[in-house]
């Protein structure tokens, strides 16, 4: 779509392009051809674009791929994009802020890819909600004003790196990869646009460590960038005398002079919680039963899993008052299903343990939550749990508490709809452990 043919579109929708939702419309075909070549649509992904505006960019992906999620805020727009594309039954219109899009209903389509020309107005607010930890996407080709953009891929030491940096980096690797000038738009802006790809970081990239920890900690620490990193954080001096001498850094040191490594190193020294250095052990003893549940010795952790010895374990399901279940990703560290997507809070009992007080332990443990728990159903050993008995528990979670979690155990979790979790499994199971499955189906069994 030429400038003329757009100019005539927006008269016939009696459109004036919004400056307070930052609409600026792309006029080049060239460049809408160029950027969703690079974000190299395969068959079976999923494409989710941020502001399609008339469509200019939305043709292209079109002619790549029909599984696509338009997310535009303009009430007009989104209409006239509906009525357009009607007769697609796999695109989806979605009418709403891009800042506040539910990225979990993504999960079940996954492959999930990103593009989208972004408002200058809220550019780095649609990332931190699309591209977060939380978020199923698995790559971005998005296009934004140049000064956003370089701030998201600047390195340490000058003025553009800060929080949006480290926020971005610490998941994705980027790549700067075209400028676009003004008269590409309609109106024309008064500032140059970049387009930028976003992959994801090798998972052993970086250490395990908190994220929620790591956000707060960068926040702090930029709240006043030209202050000294200490007075930002406010570590008493000796305490920061240790840190700097694990760090390598000098104790004047302010933030922009540390790198991505030396903010998750840094995170890691200031995380209090008391499980972060203690991923499973190997001699940690565990009753084994018969195939009647019935205690016949102990075994080491490792001596259990690899000789596949029936055991015990306790999975819980942690709900929110509005019914959504929360699931954990499981950290990389765990010698079983590692990275997978598994229940509430989830462990073996400890020799000689009930299943009733091994529940209340591995929510406390897991999730920092002390609630009561009620059992709900039991599973016997299968290859898909490790072959363990397992009781599943269920618990509520209390008024004003967050789920808070060691980041050995837990990588990220979150509540999750119930229709979203049965889509989720029913299209990608792979994407759980086992024994979550098996729970799953017992739950679902008892009419839940």
């Amino acid at each position: 779509m030429n400038r003329t043919e757009l100019q005539e579109l927006l008269s016939a929708l009696d459109l004036t392009p919004s400056r307070k939702l930052g609409q600026n419309f792309l006029v080049d075909r060239n460049i809408a051809t160029w950027i969703a070549d690079k974000l190299e649509i395969a068959p079976g992904d999923t494409v989710v674009e941020v502001g399609p505006g008339t469509g200019s960019l939305t043709r292209e992906v079109l002619a790549r791929t029909q599984n696509l999620v338009l997310v535009e805020k303009d009430d007009r727009l989104a209409g006239f994009l509906s009525a357009k594309l009607a007769d697609l039954r796999s695109v989806e219109v979605h009418n709403v802020d891009a800042c506040q899009f539910d990225t979990r209903s993504l999960y079940p389509r996954r492959p999930v890819k990103l593009i989208g020309n972004l408002p200058y107005s809220a550019g780095g607010e649609i990332i931190r909600n699309f591209l977060g930890i939380h978020s199923p996407v698995e790559e971005a080709v998005l296009m934004l004003q140049r000064e956003v953009a370089e701030r998201i891929a600047a390195p340490p030491g000058g003025k553009d790196y800060g929080v949006l940096t480290l926020r971005v980096q610490v998941r994705w690797e980027v790549s700067l990869l075209k400028h676009v000038g003004p008269d590409c738009f309609h109106p024309r802006p008064k500032v140059d646009s970049t387009v930028i790809r976003l992959t994801p970081r090798p998972a052993n990239d970086l250490p395990v460590f908190d994220h929620r920890l790591f956000d707060a900690t960068i926040r702090r620490g930029f709240a006043q960038r030209r202050k000294q990193l200490r007075n930002g954080l406010e570590i008493p001096v000796e305490r920061w005398s240790e840190i700097c001498g694990v760090l390598g850094v000098p104790e004047a040191v302010r933030g922009e002079d540390l790198s991505l490594r030396q903010w998750v190193d840094l995170t890691n020294l200031l995380d209090e919680h008391p499980l972060k250095d203690n991923p499973q052990r190997q001699d940690e003893m565990f009753d084994v039963v018969d195939d009647a549940n019935v205690v016949i010795g102990q075994q080491p952790r490792g001596v259990v899993h690899r000789d596949r010895l029936k055991h015990r374990a306790v999975h819980v399901f942690l709900f929110h008052r509005n019914g959504d279940l929360f699931l954990q990703r499981r950290s990389r560290l765990k010698d079983v299903a590692p990275g997978r997507w598994d229940s509430s809070a989830a462990g073996h009992l400890d020799v000689g343990e009930s299943y009733a007080d091994a529940a209340g332990r591995e929510l406390q443990e897991e999730l920092g939550i002390d609630a009561s728990t009620e059992r709900i159903a039991a599973m016997g050993p299968e290859e898909c749990n490790g072959f363990e008995f397992v009781e599943l528990h269920r618990a509520e979670l209390p008024a004003g508490v967050k789920p808070h979690w060691p980041a050995s155990e837990v990588e990220f979790g979150q509540f999750f709809p119930v229709e979203t979790i049965n889509s989720w499994i029913e299209h990608r199971p792979q994407d759980f452990a086992g024994a979550f499955r098996q729970c799953w189906a017992a739950w679902r069994a008892l009419g839940a």
